[in-house]
């Protein structure tokens, strides 16, 4: 009897059962792997390349409300990780996450570093770099990455010094085309608001975003006000603030000790843009004054406007600062 029901439980094993675990594995296998989003690698082996990240923000492009002092412009550290296609730093049109917000604002790492061990141990980011900061708004810094086919993009984050929540960055940069690493990529970076902090100015004080807005795209005409730090409404798009390089090291480099921050594999030029216009701007009238000429005899009003901002780079001069008109009877001072 004991017999008859093993060899029936082995049917059924065989025929039915171990065909269902089987299923239910795969698709615990799929749901665990998730979706690729076109970003699967089919190299054979790792790649090493090195990142130069280089700040192009100086007051011949960017004239503006330019930071000279307490402080004065640089840059943060620079964070970055590579991942797959299930992870994401950052995204423009989405909401920051704390840790985005925490580092867009004040700099701070821990929440992001947290993110990322938290998504290594779900096999979804692969490695976080960091370099030192810049302390200028023209400089380089540099580090040497290491991605695995199973986490070919890129992401990286560096905030502006000061601002109320701007940073640049880059998204998913896939370096893997199928089953070849790219050589060489060169990119031009845009300032990114990360929607947290409503501040127009580079020294604004903080002011929270209520509620929380999505990370958007800085340009010359967007946020559409003339407070805006980067408001060049001459300009049909901005000069690049900032721009990163990769380079795919060889085989035999890859093996040598690995590069420091600061420590450029070859001798970089900074990069020349046009300079940038930038328009005077100037108060309202003030109100006329009272006429204490003789009405009937050449007396005459005043009117004064101050400088808001001052011109730059060949922008649009100041106009008059003080008007004046002839005295009519109703506005003239009468003496006692």
């Amino acid at each position: 009897m004991e017999n008859d029901i093993y060899m029936m439980s082995s049917k059924l094993l065989s025929c039915g059962w171990l065909q269902q675990l089987l299923v239910v594995l795969l698709k615990l296998t799929l749901s665990f792997g998730g979706p690729t989003n076109g970003t699967e690698c089919t190299a054979r082996g790792p790649a090493s390349y090195i990142l130069v990240f280089t700040g192009h923000w100086s007051p011949q492009t960017f004239p503006k409300q330019y930071p000279l002092f307490r402080p004065p412009a640089q840059w943060s550290k620079l964070i970055a990780i590579t991942h797959n296609g299930q992870h994401r730093l950052f995204q423009e049109g989405a909401l920051s996450s704390i840790g985005v917000q925490n580092f867009a604002e004040v700099g701070v790492t821990v929440e992001l570093v947290k993110g990322a061990k938290d998504a290594r141990k779900r096999r979804e980011v692969g490695a976080m770099y960091r370099t030192a900061g810049i302390p200028t708004g023209i400089g380089h810094s540099s580090t040497e990455l290491l991605l695995q086919p199973r986490s070919p993009l890129l992401s990286l984050m560096v905030k502006v010094i000061p601002s109320p929540d701007w940073f640049v960055g880059v998204d998913s940069l896939n370096l893997c085309e199928g089953g070849q690493w790219k050589q060489e990529m060169t990119l031009d970076l845009q300032p990114l608001d990360a929607g947290t902090d409503s501040g127009f100015t580079f020294s604004s004080p903080n002011y929270p975003t209520v509620p929380q807005e999505n990370i958007t795209r800085i340009t010359s005409q967007m946020p559409n006000h003339p407070a805006n730090s980067f408001f060049y409404p001459r300009l049909t798009e901005l000069p690049p603030i900032a721009s990163i390089r990769l380079t795919r090291q060889s085989r035999s480099s890859a093996r040598q000790t690995p590069m420091s921050n600061h420590i450029l594999p070859h001798p970089i030029h900074p990069q020349r843009f046009s300079e940038t216009p930038l328009d005077c701007e100037v108060s309202m009238w003030s109100s006329w004054g009272l006429c204490l000429g003789p009405c009937s005899r050449g007396g005459v009003r005043h009117r004064t406007r101050y400088i808001l901002l001052r011109p730059a780079n060949a922008g649009t001069p100041c106009p008059e600062l003080e008007e004046q008109t002839e005295c009519t009877p109703h506005n003239c001072l009468k003496r006692q």
